[in-house]
């Protein structure tokens, strides 16, 4: 059996992953791709440690029985909770994401970057250590109910919940904005209308398909003949699929 033809696991809570996987797909698209958003279980963000391992586990226990190749984690929250035990337990390369606090830090000059994330994402060891090394200027923003908020398409809720967020931070005093959760991305535009265009805005989903292609290169698993494809599960509502494939296609 050619394990090159198997597909690639990619899990989120929900439908915020999806703007990763476009990433991928554009970077690969002569992988298959099954994509699951937990949406049974969401948010990730709000949970403790613990309970993110256990549903994240649940998700590659359903993915791995179809035969994956490799699995990405598509959040930030589960790869900071997971990803190392996962690399552990699994015989297949996992990738995660970070938030792109790094490439932020290089546009930064005087002044602040803000880091929009879950809380739980800015607690983790993980983005501490991230901090250490790129954290010069940096300023944790936890955003409680912004993924809710991308999760049931609600733009206007979306758009005040960001007005008022940014409300916090004099824009002068601003060089960049880090988009530390896969949701956020769908409001990428939204925040480039808010703020002024010298203000950068960074997210992590570019470097983490390039970053699959290299371990996929590596273990000698990259498909390069195709014929690529997608298929969308989740946890939650069938209703759930439609939304993805909108995401997906936007």
């Amino acid at each position: 059996m050619n394990q090159k033809r198997d597909p690639i696991g990619v899990l989120d809570s929900g439908v915020g992953g999806i703007s990763t996987l476009r990433e991928m797909v554009r970077e690969l698209p002569d992988e298959r791709f099954i994509y699951y958003g937990d949406m049974a279980n969401a948010p990730y963000g709000t949970k403790s440690t613990e309970e993110v391992i256990g549903c994240v586990r649940k998700v590659v226990d359903k993915l791995t029985e179809q035969h994956i190749k490799a699995l990405v984690i598509a959040c930030n929250t589960a790869t900071g909770a997971a990803a190392a035990v996962l690399r552990e337990e699994l015989s297949i390369p996992v990738v995660g994401m970070e938030p792109a606090l790094k490439p932020a830090a290089r546009m930064r000059k005087n002044g602040s970057v803000l880091v929009l994330a879950t809380p739980l994402t800015l607690h983790q060891e993980k983005f501490e250590n991230l901090m250490k090394q790129y954290g010069e200027g940096a300023v944790k923003v936890p955003c409680p109910g912004l993924m809710e908020l991308v999760e049931a398409d609600d733009r206007e809720g979306a758009l005040q919940y960001l007005k008022e967020l940014f409300s916090r931070y004099p824009a002068e005093k601003v060089d960049a904005v880090v988009l530390g959760c896969t949701h956020y991305v769908f409001l990428k535009d939204m925040i480039r209308e808010l703020l002024p265009e010298r203000i950068a805005i960074t997210d992590g989903n570019a470097g983490t398909a390039r970053q699959l292609r290299r371990v996929l290169d590596r273990e000698n698993l990259l498909n390069d003949e195709g014929p690529g494809s997608v298929e969308l599960q989740t946890s939650g509502e069938k209703e759930a699929i439609e939304i993805m494939e909108k995401l997906l296609n936007e």
